[in-house]
């Protein structure tokens, strides 16, 4: 399971929209997001330039 930090998300649509990018990339499964602690979780092997460019499309920010 992998985790990343995101900046930006304050509320349940922000939840939704972050969950539905992260599903509509190849490979990725069981998306799970934590709104309180601003995280995203997820199952599958995927370049993480391709979840950073996903998140920033939507408008929020990956964070180390």
């Amino acid at each position: 399971m992998t985790t990343i930090k995101i900046k930006g998300m304050s509320c349940q649509h922000c939840v939704g929209s972050t969950k539905k990018a992260l599903e509509a990339i190849d490979g990725i499964s069981n998306v799970q997001i934590d709104l309180a602690q601003g995280e995203a979780t997820f199952d599958g092997k995927v370049d993480i330039q391709t979840v950073k460019e996903a998140i920033t499309k939507i408008g929020f920010e990956v964070v180390q």
